[in-house]
């Protein structure tokens, strides 16, 4: 029997270690955070960007406030969007609202984390920890998982790139 469990042990460790790097998720209160990543970037890159989903399931709205990490020197919330024939990007000083049963993807082109002055550069394959925080949720420690320079992110659930719209809300309810 001992043979069994131990087999079973290393059949687990060799299937989870076969899963794709980026596929990972996180929980803190009624919200649900979905593959955050990043794009890796050149030497001595000003910023670097992070993004996700990020599913309330509960029945109350919470707000994205920012958040911190040892990778850059100061975590930004941004929005990225047209204005007349002039795309513009500004800081959400008061953060970013998750309406209860809905999913608000952070995506290249709409909104995004700004991490200011990285530290080094991200590279492909590797993990950045970041905190982010929610005004009731509180804390949750995730990794951005380091894609290519030019990712352009994939929908981690049906939910996340409905109609195709980075950076918006989608507006599925979650039961």
């Amino acid at each position: 029997m001992r043979l069994t469990t131990t087999t079973i042990a290393a059949a687990a460790i060799i299937c989870a270690a076969s899963l794709p790097a980026g596929a990972h998720s996180y929980k803190v209160g009624t919200l649900e955070i979905g593959h955050p990543w990043s794009r890796a970037t050149l030497p001595n890159a000003p910023v670097a960007g992070g993004y996700m989903t990020i599913t309330n399931t509960g029945k109350t709205a919470d707000r994205l406030l920012g958040g911190t990490t040892p990778a850059a020197a100061k975590v930004e919330l941004h929005e990225m969007k047209m204005e007349g024939d002039v795309m513009t990007m500004r800081p959400l000083k008061e953060g970013l609202e998750l309406p209860p049963g809905e999913t608000v993807r952070l995506a290249p082109g709409g909104y995004h984390l700004m991490l200011m002055k990285p530290s080094k550069r991200f590279e492909e394959g590797e993990r950045v920890p970041l905190t982010l925080t929610f005004e009731k949720a509180g804390e949750v420690k995730v990794d951005l998982a380091v894609d290519k320079p030019d990712a352009m992110g994939k929908a981690p659930d049906a939910h996340a790139g409905h109609n195709g719209h980075a950076g918006q809300k989608t507006g599925a309810k979650s039961k």
